[in-house]
């Protein structure tokens, strides 16, 4: 599965100018240099990874690491001796040796990222953190893969652009859901041609989450009404962005299947949106009707901005609309709702039916699964039992294994900095619409023009 740590190093500026990475080139001497400096450390063919924010999220890529025989855990940091301690433990158990330890408060990470010996950084910190931590791991010359979420500002996103485009240093977004079995099969029928052309497509973030952002401090789900410094896990950082933001907080999971399929940034890109919201009941009923909560709880005070469902519409260059629903107050099953719609037929997730003119009865759904079974892609085939013990249905086996693959090459990803921007830009662009009435908010070019010319590369075949 790995490839020669050694050759690699030998032939870094060779396979820079064959594959095409973005490495200026007044940057690639530097970045050679940087590359041969470390060819003499031990286990070369083994890919030293960093991990900054070691949670939930960040346990579950420590353990498909501890998993693989290319990588090593090579250093933690995180300011949460409890998390810290949890991690250890799993590395210890796992068979895993030691990491160093970087865990002096929350920019202790700084200090890990000057360890000449670590070749790729893993971030699945809590949102706000993110782009600071891609930024500095790219500055210092660390393979970045990134965990998801929604940007802050239109700014921080071109400071991942600008700074990939300063360094050379490539950035992957990981979003596990472009890699979801039937998604990826629906990817399939969409480049064979089975929907037509296509002209709509939905997708969202539609999860019951009041459990995760109220717990009682001590155990993660469904346990109480605290969060901030009284909660516990995600409830610590994650719910205080439901006070102080109406926007779709969390875009990346609904827009990111669909973008591939619809090339944005590969000949197709954004060019404006629209946001509504709701007004805001779910949290504050939940708070009020759970049995550690109550009316006279003081949590049953706090005034939530984010809208209980919030609605996104996007239109492309190519003339295609996207709807994005962002709906986490509210009791509901789980779903993504993808929909994918051409001139010649229709695939919904939720009912897990289609509709292909001439190949299916007109006018009622078939049961997509014999259709879903055919067009499985090739990744899958030859991963899928590689995949079956990783987290989310297998999904985070494939973008965890793009990302060491990836960065064991030191080529540009599949689902890169410029998709990273495009996708985290949704939420500022959503809050600015929101506020102003609904306003359509146009989309910055990140590619500064390339999307015009750049090939779409994701998913092709079944390797990496």
């Amino acid at each position: 599965m790995s490839s020669s740590r050694r050759q690699f190093l030998q032939n870094t500026a060779l396979a820079a100018a064959g594959l095409g990475l973005s490495i200026p080139a007044s940057q690639a001497s530097n970045e050679t240099e940087t590359l041969s400096a470390r060819a003499g450390k031990k286990d070369k063919d083994k890919l030293r990874i960093g991990f900054i924010g070691t949670g939930m999220r960040g346990q579950g890529h420590v353990e498909l690491a501890l998993m693989r025989s290319d990588c090593e855990v090579a250093a933690i940091a995180d300011p949460d001796p409890g998390m810290v301690a949890d991690t250890l433990k799993l590395i210890e158990e796992k068979g895993g040796k030691k990491p160093m330890v970087f865990d002096r408060g929350p920019h202790d990470y700084k200090r890990m990222l000057e360890e000449k010996s670590i070749d790729a950084v893993v971030i699945a910190s809590p949102w706000e953190w993110h782009t600071q931590q891609c930024v500095a791991a790219m500055q210092a010359g660390k393979y970045v893969g990134t965990e998801v979420g929604g940007g802050f500002s239109l700014d921080e996103c071109w400071q991942l652009v600008n700074t990939h485009e300063a360094t050379g240093t490539h950035l992957m977004f990981m979003e596990n859901v472009c890699y979801r079995r039937d998604v990826m099969a629906v990817l399939q029928m969409v480049r064979e041609g089975l929907f037509g052309e296509l002209m709509h497509m939905e997708g969202g973030y539609q999860h019951d989450l009041r459990g995760v952002k109220f717990n009682d401090g001590k155990t993660p789900y469904d346990s109480g009404v605290e969060f901030g410094e009284k909660g516990y896990s995600e409830a610590k950082w994650r719910t205080k962005h439901s006070i102080h933001r109406n926007a779709d907080l969390y875009p990346t999971h609904g827009v990111g299947p669909v973008a591939m399929m619809a090339n944005i940034n590969r000949g197709n890109r954004f060019l404006y949106l629209t946001s509504t919201a709701t007004k805001s009941r779910g949290l504050h009923e939940y708070i009020v009707n759970h049995p550690k909560g109550g009316p006279n709880h003081p949590n049953a005070n706090v005034e939530f901005r984010l809208g209980d469902v919030v609605t996104s519409v996007l239109k492309t260059s190519n003339g295609e609309t996207i709807l994005l629903s962002h709906d986490t107050g509210l009791p509901r099953p789980y779903s993504l709702g993808f929909r994918v719609q051409g001139t010649r037929g229709i695939w919904m997730d939720v009912n897990k039916s289609l509709l292909i003119e001439g190949k299916t009865e007109p006018h009622r759904w078939k049961e997509a699964k014999e259709w879903l079974d055919q067009y499985d892609h090739p990744l899958w085939k030859r991963y899928g039992n590689d995949a079956k013990t990783a987290g989310h249905g297998g999904m985070d086996f494939f973008v965890f294994h793009h990302f060491v693959e990836s960065a064991k090459r030191n080529q540009a990803p599949q689902l890169d900095v410029y998709d990273a921007a495009t996708w985290l830009a949704i939420t500022p662009l959503s809050e600015a619409s929101i506020s102003t009435g609904s306003s359509p908010q146009a989309f910055p070019d990140f590619t500064r023009g390339r999307w015009t010319e750049r090939k779409a590369d994701f998913a092709f075949g079944d390797e990496f």
